[in-house]
């Protein structure tokens, strides 16, 4: 589970400098930070509720 999300995270800035660099695809790089945010939140809040023996 950790590897998809590290996975999804880079996926996101890579995202996210892609649309910063092609001139018209700067939506590209707002829907990367919203699921770049939106991944961040629920990583830390499926941390925060698993169990750890």
């Amino acid at each position: 589970m950790l590897a998809l999300f590290i996975i999804l995270m880079l996926l996101w800035i890579v995202g996210g400098i892609a649309g910063l660099a092609v001139k018209g695809l700067i939506w590209l790089f707002f829907v990367s930070l919203v699921l770049f945010i939106i991944t961040a939140i629920w990583g830390f809040v499926k941390g925060l509720f698993s169990k750890k023996n």
